[in-house]
This record gives structure tokens, C-alpha cells and sequence, in this order.
């Protein structure tokens, strides 16, 4: 018995000769062309997010020095605040 290798080429083999017996190979074709080409796609962005998230973090730390930041970030003004102090327990209920 032969290596699943070789049973698997065997059967795209068969199913590439029954798409061609029944006429659909030119679509069988572009659906495979479909798939692959977006599946690169999808990979080639993740990874240019990635890097890019990467690189940012790396100026980012190189920015602030790495020993780390005792500052808060804001969101909106990108600036450094001190840190706020917070109430020991909610007096509210």
C-alpha cells in the first residue's frame, strides 16, 4: 500500500478527470484560484499588522526608555497624566 502521499495525489488525479469528463473544470479551477489567492491575502495582511503593531510597540518602548512608564496614558491627548488615586471602596450603594 502506497504512502498517503501518493493516495492523495491519486485521488485529486480522479477528481481532476471527473471535473474535466463533466465539463466543470475551468470552474473548479477559478474556485481553487479563489481560495488560495484569498487565504494569501488574509495571511499577508496578519502579518502586515504584525509587523507594523511590532514596530510601534519597539518605538514606543524606545520612546519612554523600557524601565517602564509610572504614567497613565490617555486615549484622547496622547499625553502623560499622574497617576490618579483611586477610593479605597465605593460609597455610592
Amino acid at each position: 500500500m502506497g504512502s498517503y502521499d501518493d493516495r492523495m495525489a491519486w485521488v485529486i488525479l480522479v477528481l481532476v478527470l471527473l471535473a474535466a469528463a463533466f465539463g466543470v473544470l475551468g470552474a473548479v479551477i477559478k474556485a481553487a484560484a479563489f481560495l488560495v489567492l484569498t487565504i494569501l491575502l488574509a495571511v499577508a495582511a496578519l502579518v502586515a499588522i504584525a509587523w507594523y503593531s511590532f514596530k510601534g510597540q519597539l518605538r514606543r518602548w524606545e520612546r519612554n526608555g523600557i524601565g517602564g512608564d509610572t504614567q497613565v496614558r490617555t486615549w484622547s491627548t496622547r499625553r502623560s497624566e499622574p497617576p490618579r488615586d483611586l477610593p479605597s471602596h465605593d460609597d455610592r450603594y
